[in-house]
């Protein structure tokens, strides 16, 4: 089934900046997709394209964006007759057309926009869930959920509340971008302490394990003091993007998951490069790093293909489109409800998997060997 109309529209994300929704209609309805944005980038992502107009939303809007769908990317897939299944095609196409390495003609966010809408009209089209859609375009035969970990990280999540109240006061458990809290600690540990207390505290402490995000001016010596002192089994972007030689010493190191988020970008070249200087052992795949399905299912395969693991991520402004649940997930804290839409999209999964669904556990780095 060819596409029928493609339209583009400004909307605002959870940050309440603007960000871009697509409609797109074949016959067998509506399908719509709203694109992510990210707070921190890194520096080798596709390039999000905003107006620069300081008198509309402080240079944020992205109405240029929406025109490249409705004038250009829009009225050429049209006029191409491909089906919405044939997700590759119709993604190749728009990277051709848009003929830059960044996505910088078009904007990652165009792009992104529409390939999400044609994906979702892909799994219409085959009469199967969205889910099933993405695992077949993947490859994947087995469907693994982080459900049961849903149950326990919420219930961790109001522990910890309780905890960070009692110990620096009500004005402390203010959420951010992301549902996360914020008190006021002083050091690094401190904030382990309190993660430590709470697992503790919930019953979880042979469930629950750590994964720390630190910034690259901290030495090594430091994360292996986490790994040695708290239940850290996971570090995230540990230096600069640009630092291989510190990345790669580090991961032989630490004997522990290290995840690529700015390092890698979900480049299908940084990952090549960072398998071959060893630098990391899992990636962090968030789609409009790279702008397309096609692009982040490529990145996906080519890290499993290294032996590592890969962690599906939302971005701090987000919409309420469930996308990324039906991909595989990490979308923050069970708090606000561009959050939440996510967690409740798979529970719902689970609930029509029954039995076929599985749950990774302690196997979280290799799910395919379950």
């Amino acid at each position: 089934m060819s596409i029928v109309s493609i339209v583009a529209r400004e909307i605002l994300d959870s940050r309440g900046n603007p960000t871009v929704e697509v409609d797109l209609n074949t016959e067998k309805g509506l399908f719509r997709a709203a694109v992510p944005s990210g707070a921190s980038t890194g520096i080798y992502e596709a390039l999000e394209l905003r107006d620069g107009d300081k008198s509309r939303y402080k240079g944020k809007g992205v109405l240029k964006a929406v025109g490249h769908i409705n004038d250009t990317l829009g009225p050429a897939l049209l006029a191409s007759g491909i089906s919405v299944v044939e997700q590759e095609q119709l993604d190749n196409m728009m990277i051709e057309m848009d003929g830059t390495e960044n996505k910088s003609q078009f904007g990652a966010n165009a792009i992104l926009g529409v390939s999400l809408a044609i994906c979702k009209a892909g799994a219409a089209e085959k009469e199967v869930p969205l889910y099933r859609h993405i695992a077949d375009l993947a490859g994947n035969t087995e469907l693994v959920l982080p459900v049961p970990a849903l149950r326990i990280g919420s219930e961790l999540y109001h522990t910890l509340k309780g905890v960070i109240q009692e110990k620096y006061g009500q004005d402390a458990t203010n959420v951010g971008d992301e549902g996360g809290f914020a008190p006021n600690i002083l050091e690094n540990s401190e904030a382990l302490e309190l993660l430590q207390t709470a697992i503790e505290k919930a019953g979880f402490t042979d469930k629950v394990v750590i994964q720390r995000h630190i910034s690259g001016e901290e030495l090594a010596d430091i994360y292996q003091g986490f790994v040695n002192n708290y239940p850290v089994v996971s570090i995230e972007d540990p230096f600069d993007q640009d630092d291989w030689e510190a990345w790669s010493r580090l991961t032989a190191q630490v004997g522990i998951q290290v995840v690529g988020d700015d390092l890698t970008v979900t480049n299908p070249k940084r990952i090549e490069k960072a398998a071959e200087e060893r630098a990391c052992n899992c990636l962090l795949l968030k789609v409009n790093q790279i702008g397309s399905v096609t692009e982040a299912i490529q990145a996906c395969k080519l890290a499993q293909a290294n032996g590592w693991g890969v962690m599906v991520s939302h971005r701090s402004g987000e919409t309420e489109d469930t996308f990324i649940a039906d991909l595989v997930i990490k979308t923050g804290a069970p708090c606000r409800s561009e959050r939440l839409a996510k967690y409740n999209q798979l529970m719902r999964i689970e609930e029509e998997l029954g039995d076929q669904a599985r749950f990774a556990g302690h196997n979280f780095r290799n799910p395919s060997a379950l």
